[in-house]
């Protein structure tokens, strides 16, 4: 027994604690962790439930990005072609891109959401049944992609301004790094998933699952309180307003240099959907596992880059070029990787830089835009992101066939590298602000300009 004078100056232990077994610091390490601003968006109950919403759709939809790679390999054995199917998901971001900005800043967002989910479902539905009957050739997966591309044009722009109606201006850096985050979380389990489940059962199942998967996000939407909502003031109709946002973004330097960094790393970096299935199997000599372990290490790597950007307040313009350069170095070294153990652990890197990049680029126009502009900025990010797929999945694709699968790597790696590069010189030089805060701040304050015809 303890001596009373031992056990003075101690401070008993809650009994919730002993009867836990969680000792207090760690218990209280982890109040520290949930009161952190890395999760302050989390702490918001309808962006908890769009979020958790979210991430059982992105998983099922990673599961199917996986198949639908694998399964064009294995109709045509090209990596031209794989290009060419990725490049006709893209093509319709390319054509109606802005529009879709302009309908998200127009209608309400959870409209354009249901549909778009809703659409992404059928598709998914009707590629299962295809593969599980046997039916399926090489035009109806270009005409689905196609499909799936027109879906995700409209989706894109309403799904990423939506989230600044969920949490807020104040929050929207965090929120959008958690949802980056979210989707690399989804990374990490849906192509190891997704690989397996080819292995075992073919690909028709993975369509299946990602067609569940998404009823997860129309659930979410139907859950939220529209009270706590703050949505933007509605664009009324008027004629003019795609080349309005195409000027807007011309005459900001800032926006401008971001969508030019944005343009180069889209069209050749953002290619992973063609450049990994080509190293898993023609490099590594390996399956559809080897893709999904490729895919979900890149994923593993994503959600640390994620969480460390989430507990940065604001987001700075030589952050968002040494996050251009990190990510084009390390996309250059993964491609020297020597066996598919070490392919494994470097794309770890590689998804550090892609997040790192990827939600300081989204941030930044996010910040910097007006807010009734916002979704059609936002859209041009889409636009040069995926956009630029069609031009460079297939130049991807060729390069990876002709000169081997590494070199597809390196064509994304380098111009990253030098774009970056270019954007820091440019910084250095003061042409652009220190802190997009700041810069969000100022044109809240400025009273909004009239809509151009």
């Amino acid at each position: 027994m303890m001596r009373p004078e031992r056990m003075r100056g101690r401070r008993p232990r809650p009994r919730s604690c002993i009867l836990l077994g969680v000792p207090n610091d760690l218990r209280g390490r982890l109040r520290l962790v949930a009161e952190s601003k890395t999760f302050t968006s989390l702490r918001v109950p309808n962006y908890r439930r769009y979020f958790i919403g979210q991430l059982i759709s992105v998983t099922g939809v990673w599961m199917q990005v996986v198949a639908l790679s694998w399964l064009t390999l294995d109709l045509t054995g090209s990596g031209t072609s794989l290009g060419l199917v990725i490049g006709a998901r893209f093509v319709p971001v390319l054509l109606l891109g802005p529009y879709a900005g302009l309908v998200a800043d127009r209608m309400d967002k959870r409209t354009v959401l249901r549909i778009s989910q809703s659409a992404a479902m059928v598709l998914a539905l009707l590629l299962a049944l295809l593969c599980a009957t046997d039916t399926v050739t090489v035009w109806m997966v270009y005409a689905i992609s196609v499909g799936f591309g027109i879906g995700s044009t409209v989706d894109g722009p309403a799904r990423q301004t939506f989230i600044s109606e969920l949490v807020g201006l104040d929050n929207v850096r965090n929120a959008v790094t958690l949802n980056s985050v979210m989707i690399y979380i989804a990374q990490i389990v849906g192509p190891a998933v997704g690989g397996v489940v080819i292995n075992v059962s073919g690909v028709a199942l993975c369509f299946l699952i990602n067609a569940i998967s998404t009823s997860a996000v129309l659930v979410s939407l139907a859950l939220l309180d529209p009270d706590d909502l703050q949505p933007a003031p509605r664009e009324e109709r008027a004629k003019g307003q795609i080349r309005e946002g195409l000027r807007y973004v011309r005459h900001n330097p800032e926006l401008l240099a971001t969508m030019v960094m944005i343009v180069v790393a889209g069209t050749f970096a953002w290619e992973y959907q063609i450049t990994l299935p080509l190293i898993a199997k023609d490099v590594f000599g390996g399956n559809a596992s080897s893709l999904g372990w490729l895919m979900s290490s890149m994923g593993g790597g994503a959600v640390v880059g994620g969480l460390i950007a989430a507990s940065r307040p604001t987001a700075t313009a030589r952050t968002l070029a040494l996050a251009c350069m990190l990510w084009g170095v390390t996309l250059t070294v993964a491609a020297a990787a020597p066996n598919l153990g070490l392919g494994v652990f470097l794309m770890l890197f590689v998804g550090f830089g892609t997040i790192s990049f990827s939600a300081t680029s989204k941030s930044t126009l996010q910040l910097v835009a007006e807010p009734r502009m916002r979704g059609r900025v936002v859209a041009l990010w889409s636009v040069c992101v995926s956009g630029s797929t069609p031009i460079g999945a297939p130049i991807v694709g060729w390069i990876g066939q002709h000169f081997g699968a590494r070199w597809s790597l390196v064509a994304g790696g380098v111009p990253t590298l030098v774009v970056g590069g270019a954007y820091y010189v440019w910084f250095k030089l003061g042409h652009a602000a220190p802190e997009h805060a700041d810069a969000a701040v100022a044109l809240l304050n400025e009273p909004e300009p009239a809509p151009t015809p």
